[in-house]
């Protein structure tokens, strides 16, 4: 009792709290931006496990995705900054590039046709563009909450948070695509969880145009055990160039190409 006494008396007045502020001033944790930022990057920052971050970045820029612990899973949401309603679609994104699965050289794409991310480098394997994000309800009934601020935050309420932030709201949001959590689609069409491939595994995305990123790092909607689980998750933006002519992510196929060009005549960068 003495002892809560103390450390309300410690922020009893104006005086006292701003001290108090102050003194924190300087103190690290995990999971926190790092800043400043280390040399040759523009943001680096640890998100905890249930936690989101949203950030504003430059065409060209490069995001370092890296599943420090081997249990994150990054549901991420892209939407070109200044013209909100061009944004991530997941479902074009699968259907352009005949392929289900997010792999090296995948497009993340909107719904004009026009590329957001090219996927440049990933040593995890382990994604999943179809499953979209846990909801509020969901996790209330496995977990016991949903919420945000809670003990097992699902996927969709911290992507309506770090959405509000950049002026979005609820109807904005499709559904994700995620990142070191994998789903394989059987012969039937049901999905299968594959888990993650172990702590270290990175992806690096390329982004093609001006980009709002919206970012949750919480338990995948199809993780298989009963208690919620998620690591942090480390994003690290460094600065880059858009794919152009020659590189060969440009016409690796001849969808990919297609898009390539749909942005680039739009004058998207």
């Amino acid at each position: 009792m003495t002892e809560i006494h103390h450390a309300e008396a410690g922020t009893a007045t104006t005086t006292a709290a701003r001290a108090h502020a102050r003194s924190q001033a300087g103190t690290v944790v995990d999971c926190m931006p790092h800043l400043p930022p280390p040399a040759g990057t523009l943001w680096s920052e640890t998100v905890a496990g249930g936690g989101c971050t949203q950030l504003v970045l430059p065409a060209g820029a490069h995001v370092t995705l890296t599943d420090r612990d081997g249990d994150a899973c990054a549901h991420l949401l892209l939407f070109v900054t200044g013209r909100p309603w061009e944004r991530l679609n997941p479902a074009d994104t699968v259907k352009v590039q005949w392929n289900a699965h997010l792999r090296l050289g995948s497009q993340l794409l909107s719904d004009q046709g026009r590329v957001l991310a090219t996927l440049v480098a990933d040593t995890s394997g382990r994604h999943d563009a179809l499953a979209g994000a846990s909801t509020a309800a969901r996790n209330r009934a496995r977990y016991g909450d949903g919420s945000a601020h809670g003990p097992s935050p699902a996927g969709r309420e911290l992507l309506v948070l770090a959405a509000a932030k950049q002026g979005l709201a609820p109807r904005d949001l499709p559904a994700p695509v995620s990142f070191f959590r994998g789903v394989a689609v059987d012969p039937d069409g049901s999905l299968r969880p594959t888990g993650s491939a172990g702590p270290g595994a990175e992806v690096v995305l390329r982004l093609e145009q001006r980009t709002t990123l919206l970012l949750a790092n919480t338990a995948h909607p199809l993780d298989p055990r009963p208690a919620w689980h998620c690591t942090p998750l480390q994003v690290t933006v460094a600065p880059g160039a858009v794919t152009a002519p020659g590189d060969p992510h440009w016409d690796a196929t001849p969808e990919r190409h297609r898009a390539h060009l749909n942005t680039a005549a739009q004058g998207a960068r």
